[in-house]
């Protein structure tokens, strides 16, 4: 078994002074920066194309206390059955919006970026046994991070993740009994995001490496103990069993699979799932920590464990797959970059820290966050920046009625905003690639099919596109069709006979 590393203490001052030196310690302090940080970087970061969809789906769980399995939003899918595979995140999405309305989105994201950085820092100081490098390690994941900040499921997905790390760690390190959080760990994230399935491969692997006992060169592998071990297949175990525990039992568990094998026209067409450029900031970023991580072991002569290589392997074979994975690559390669440079800084010391200025510095990390989190009128402006507002209102006021065509990234907008207007597409993928109608889309709005030829197959009245669309270029050339409104955001057009006599 590995031997446990040094904790990060946080120590108790003199008689008296042991909570309030906890309190304003020096880790609790840089805790708060990373509160600062995360506040700035999503701040402008409200409107998520996807969000409106999820904020939809929410309503209707917290409406109807029911969740759907058919879908509700387009009329193209006709009631297609869905797989709610992040319904609970979806719940909390809504809440917060009852609970705010913009501003309780804005808060929400803002508390989910700071649990992630602050759990990572956590997660780093145990793994380490140094908080002042484990600080290193949380930028880190601030840094890949910042390619998924948004308001979406996958938030509530790798703040799981990083907990899961944390309870593998103590119990691989610690006590256990540690292992048993998983199954109710893992029964709540399958109801979340379906990055439960990477949680189960990083927990696979901590019991495949457990078996080995190695050393080569810098690379280590050390055995566990029977009990320990047998611990956590156990509670992985339980964990399978745990899966089941959602709306539509075997299906939903399965979902990551079918994700990422079957709805492959997503794969190819969606930008965050393209494979990495390693010429981008992030791809270089990648490459830096690993070189750094391979330059400290090969320099330094420290030791690689066997399961980190493995996980890092894990970590960098999806991001290097999918540009979305570089957020839990952060996470994953995050305690072991903070590992291998724990003795490159003296650890913290409790008995030489200094509360007063920690406070100061909390009691300015508290003000930075509060005037930096962003007003009402600025939250509405992004959202009018993002998404077809004026556009919508155009269609309202002017009452287009009757089957629509849609921009992909505009259908999440309308499900929010225009329930009475059915799309017909949005950012849920899966279910349009399940009925076909992403190809038929994907063909149409890349000119490989006749630009009459959907329109007349669904009837289509009127078409919300972006100015940048191929299709906003080539539809005021066809027949019975007329530009009716534009602005710098969306384009409307009306097949004339259904045009207003008012336009």
């Amino acid at each position: 078994m590995t031997p446990a590393p040094p904790a990060p203490n946080l120590g108790v001052g003199p008689a008296g002074f042991g909570v309030f030196n906890r309190v304003f310690s020096f880790p609790v302090a840089l805790a708060a920066l990373l509160a600062v940080l995360a506040t700035l970087t999503v701040r402008s970061r409200f409107d998520d194309p996807d969000l409106w969809w999820h904020l939809k789906s929410g309503e209707v769980i917290w409406t109807t206390h029911t969740i759907p399995t058919a879908d509700l939003f387009s009329y193209t899918t006709n009631h297609h059955a869905t797989i709610p595979h992040e319904w609970l995140s979806q719940l909390s999405i809504f809440a917060a919006y009852k609970l705010g309305a913009y501003s309780g989105l804005m808060l929400w994201l803002c508390c989910l970026t700071s649990a992630i950085l602050i759990a990572g820092y956590g997660l780093c100081s145990l793994y380490s046994g140094n908080a002042k490098v484990s600080f290193l390690g949380a930028f880190a994941i601030w840094l890949f991070g910042t390619a998924g900040f948004s308001i979406r499921p996958q938030m509530v997905g790798y703040l799981l993740l990083t907990i899961e790390l944390l309870l593998l760690q103590l119990g691989r390190t610690r006590n256990p009994r540690w292992f048993f959080a998983l199954p109710p760990l893992f029964a709540l994230w399958v109801n979340s995001h379906g990055s439960f399935f990477l949680g189960f491969a990083v927990a696979g692997i901590l019991l495949f490496s457990s078996w080995f006992d190695f050393q080569y060169g810098s690379l280590l592998a050390i055995p566990w103990d029977a009990p320990r071990r047998r611990t956590l297949a156990i509670a992985l175990a339980l964990s399978v069993l745990a899966l089941l525990l959602n709306p539509i039992g075997i299906r939903q568990a399965l979902y990551p699979l079918d994700a990422q094998f079957h709805q492959l026209i997503q794969m190819a067409q969606v930008e965050e799932w393209q494979p990495l450029e390693l010429g981008n900031p992030r791809g270089l970023a990648l490459l830096v920590v690993l070189g750094c991580i391979a330059l400290v072991v090969i320099v330094r002569r420290s030791q690689l464990h066997w399961h980190e290589l493995l996980i890092l392997a894990l970590g960098t074979w999806l991001a290097a797959g999918h540009r979305r994975m570089l957020f839990p690559f952060g996470i994953l390669a995050a305690p072991v970059l903070a590992r291998v440079l724990a003795n490159s800084w003296e650890g913290y010391d409790p008995e030489r820290d200094r509360p007063l200025p920690n406070l100061v510095l909390i009691a300015l990390c508290l003000l930075v966050a509060f005037f930096a989190f962003p007003s009402r009128s600025n939250l509405a402006r992004q959202v009018e920046q993002q998404s077809p507002v004026n556009a919508f209102d155009f269609i309202e006021a002017n009452h287009l009625a009757g089957p629509m065509m849609n921009e992909w990234t505009f259908g999440g907008y309308l499900i929010w905003a225009a329930p009475d207007h059915p799309d017909f597409i949005d950012g849920r993928g899966d279910i349009f690639e399940w009925t076909g109608v992403m190809s038929e889309y994907g063909q149409w709005i890349t000119l490989q099919s006749p630009p009459s030829a959907l329109l007349d197959q669904y009837g289509i009245n009127f078409c919300l596109l972006s100015p940048g669309s191929p299709m906003s270029h080539v539809l005021p050339l066809l027949p019975n069709w007329k530009s009716v409104y534009s602005d710098d955001h969306a384009v409307v057009f009306a097949r004339t006979p259904a045009v207003h006599p008012s336009l």
